[in-house]
């Protein structure tokens, strides 16, 4: 699985990253982490506010912070 967090490296970006770190650990699961800071690269998914959270090339989430525990529910509904 690969997730990429969308976003210029700003203050939620970083917390977003952070929490879904913490997400992936507390379910053991094996996931590529990349960051994507490149604003052309962001709007071909579609989004105009970040962060965004995208998970094996699909929008899950644009413009919040989700929490560990609602990043652990998207995550065990896509990987099932």
């Amino acid at each position: 699985m690969v997730i990429k967090i969308l976003g210029s490296g700003c203050r939620n970006c970083v917390t977003l990253a952070e929490n879904t770190k913490a997400a992936i650990a507390e379910l053991g699961m094996d996931c590529t982490i990349e960051k994507v800071t490149d604003f052309a690269e962001i709007a071909k998914y579609g989004i105009m506010s970040t962060p965004g959270l995208v998970i094996d090339e699909r929008v899950v989430s644009f413009g919040k912070v989700l929490k560990p525990k609602d990043i652990m529910k998207i995550l065990e509904s896509v990987s099932r």
